[in-house]
């Protein structure tokens, strides 16, 4: 490895937890590079929600903020997909798609995830819209609105109570996951209606649900909640061994890593979704900037023992 060129971080991902886990490296006078594809998981999004001193701030408008920081404190930006990452000597080469190569001595991971809709004709043209996840996110803003809960999960039953709190008129449509017994009598104390069977599609009008195809006829929505598989964003990182595990939510995949970040191979860290399926823009952000700072204290003991075996051979 060319050691002349190697920066001290590479930080894949610039979302809002690899520009923090990046601003910390480069306040703390590492040379860090973001690369990022630009492809933000909640680019559906009209507004970042449940962000002190930012709520309701557009997601691009955050992430242009984020990067103009990170380049302040002499942080690099880089435009680009990374389809892998290896071993080299004592450090990593992450390739990019356009064969670009960047060498660095650690690597902050945080690509986040997928979110894999149910298959429902027109259900994914309302993501981030109408068609809605996170009650702490999206839910006030369908407050008091004709909302479907649609079962997927053995979550989905709580997903219910929690959108119950927001709006008067909940139905919960079973389609793969109905309810149990004891669920059942939670939702009649609470007035929520029960449809039993699959969806078979979302029916829009203007752009805007109006209602869904049930076994019994179309139920007049203007909002569903679903909650998603979620998968982390983690392909590049096979070679190194870095291989997604089922999350114990059973909400999806997801890596391994200490509170810290620390992955399960040396010398690589991850923060945001990528690790923390549930976590939301002020929780990834703040998960980037402790994996940061883990990061330097790992790179300050390292170049204290690099200091000391100099000493001993002079």
């Amino acid at each position: 490895m060319d050691t002349a060129h190697r920066h001290d971080v590479v930080v894949i991902g610039g979302g809002p937890a690899g520009l923090n886990g990046a601003m910390m490296l480069a306040r703390s006078l590492r040379s860090v590079v973001v690369v990022d594809s630009g492809t933000p998981r909640n680019a559906p999004a009209a507004a970042v929600h449940g962000l002190f001193a930012r709520d309701g701030v557009a997601p691009a408008e955050l992430l242009a903020t984020g990067r103009d920081e990170v380049r302040r404190y002499g942080g690099t930006l880089v435009d680009g997909e990374v389809v892998g990452a290896r071993r080299t000597g004592d450090g990593f080469t992450v390739t990019l798609a356009d064969g670009t190569t960047l060498d660095a001595r650690r690597l902050l991971v945080t690509t986040g995830l997928v979110d894999v809709l149910p298959d429902v004709p027109g259900l994914a043209q309302g993501w981030g819209a109408d068609v809605v996840h996170c009650p702490y996110c999206h839910g006030y803003e369908v407050r008091d609105r004709p909302i479907a809960v649609l079962g997927t999960s053995p979550g989905s039953a709580h997903h219910a109570l929690l959108f119950r709190q927001l709006s008067a008129d909940v139905v919960y449509v079973s389609h793969t996951a109905g309810p149990t017994t004891e669920q059942r009598e939670r939702f009649d104390a609470l007035g929520i209606a029960v449809v039993d069977g699959p969806v078979s599609e979302v029916v829009r009008s203007d752009g805007a649900i109006t209602g869904l195809v049930t076994p019994t006829g179309v139920l007049a929505r203007e909002v569903v909640a679903v909650a998603p598989r979620m998968e982390a964003r983690a392909g590049f990182l096979a070679e190194l061994g870095l291989v997604p595990a089922e999350h114990p939510s059973g909400m999806g995949q997801h890596l391994v890593a200490d509170a810290t970040g620390r992955s399960t191979v040396e010398g690589v860290w991850v923060a945001g979704n990528i690790t923390d399926l549930t976590a939301q823009v002020g929780a990834a952000a703040a998960a980037g900037a402790f994996a940061g700072a883990a990061i330097n204290a790992d790179l300050v003991e390292a170049g204290a023992l690099a200091a000391l075996r100099e000493v001993a051979r002079l």
